[in-house]
Order: C-alpha cells, then structure tokens, then sequence
C-alpha cells in the first residue's frame, strides 16, 4: 500500500487524530516530551482546568495506546510516574506540526474576519 492512499477509504488520519484528539491529549504528550517524566500532581498542576478524572482518563488511554508510560514504585504512599515512550515520541514532528499550522490557521482567520469587517464598513 503506497503512503498516500488514492481510495479515501483507506486514509488512515482518522486513526491518528483518534489517539490524539481532544483539549488535554497533546497538552499532557507535551508535558512528558519537553518536561520528562512526571507524576500525577505535577500533571495536575501544570494543567489546573483539567479535573482528576480527566486526567486519569486521558492518562489510562494515552498509555494504552503505547504513547506513554506508568511505573508505579512499590512504597508507601505509592509513588506513580508517567513519562514518554519511545514511540510516543515519534509524535513530536506531527504535533510540531500541527502547531505550526495552528498558528497559521489563527493568523488566516484573524485576517479574514479583517477583510469581512473591512467590507461590511464600505
């Protein structure tokens, strides 16, 4: 199979945007591939808007799609880590990027909404 399917039905981005979609998802994949392993509060409080559940949530499904990993250290309190996996990190040109075009796309919209209100005003 070529890596540019011609039959759309075979275009495989929805499967990636699937394990990367959503608010938190890139946030906490960024969080692990520029700050290094972290633990749950830190996660926590690097990301105050997200409640514990969610992040719990987009925790259990990043690490079962391999992105990321959980040690949980046998003590007492138990003392959990997260941090990026080695194939996680093959994400980092994509969501590169996807900023990128972010920052494009905020920038296209600013001056279109220029060129309507330039045009309502004439």
């Amino acid at each position: 199979m070529s890596q540019h399917p011609q039959n759309p039905s075979q275009c495989k981005v929805v499967v990636a945007l699937e394990t990367i979609v959503g608010k938190w998802k890139p946030l906490i994949l960024l969080q692990l591939m520029f700050g290094g392993t972290r633990r749950f509060s830190e996660l926590k409080r690097l990301m105050p808007d997200i409640t514990q559940r969610m992040l719990t949530l987009q925790l259990r499904e990043l690490e079962e799609q391999d992105l990321i990993q959980r040690v949980v250290y046998p003590q007492v309190p138990p003392k959990v880590e997260y941090s990026i996996t080695e194939y996680g990190k093959t994400l980092m040109p994509i969501l590169h990027e996807m900023h990128k075009w972010g920052v494009a796309h905020l920038e296209h919209m600013a001056e279109k909404e220029k060129h309507v209100a330039k045009a309502k005003n004439e």
